[in-house]
């Protein structure tokens, strides 16, 4: 099983992390956190990396229905997606696969949730 769904775009990218986020938006995903790691990496060991972005992204709805049934599943989300430039100049966008993730935890209504979750989060990547 892989841990991910990803999708190559065409347009540059800044304006792919705009896209990305407007098009979670539309799925009821804000994104919590953006993290450049290019900069970072760039700010603390001096480090030469493609473009490359992390969002963290969270649906309420289901963030917290989660938590309700599984106190400790805050260590998961939220659910990362990443946009990130090779060397071609092409755009991969990729997010987790909730259900992937969640195999560990042995919670059937769990469970259940992961997989709207992924229907939701694998619909935003293949509308791409």
């Amino acid at each position: 099983m892989s841990y991910y769904f990803s999708k190559t775009i065409d347009m540059p990218f800044d304006q792919a992390i705009e896209y990305v986020t407007e098009k979670l938006k539309e799925k009821g995903f804000g994104v919590l956190t953006t993290i450049d790691v290019k900069a970072t990496l760039k700010t603390k060991i001096d480090a030469d990396f493609r473009p490359y972005t992390i969002l963290g992204a969270c649906n309420p709805g289901f963030a917290h229905k989660a938590l309700l049934h599984e106190g400790k599943i805050g260590t998961m989300l939220p659910c990362n997606v990443i946009v990130e430039q090779h060397d071609d100049g092409k755009i991969e966008v990729s997010a987790v696969d909730p259900m992937a993730s969640m195999q560990a935890v042995q919670n059937a209504e769990l469970g259940a949730i992961a997989g709207e979750v992924q229907g939701m989060l694998k619909g935003v990547i293949d509308g791409l």
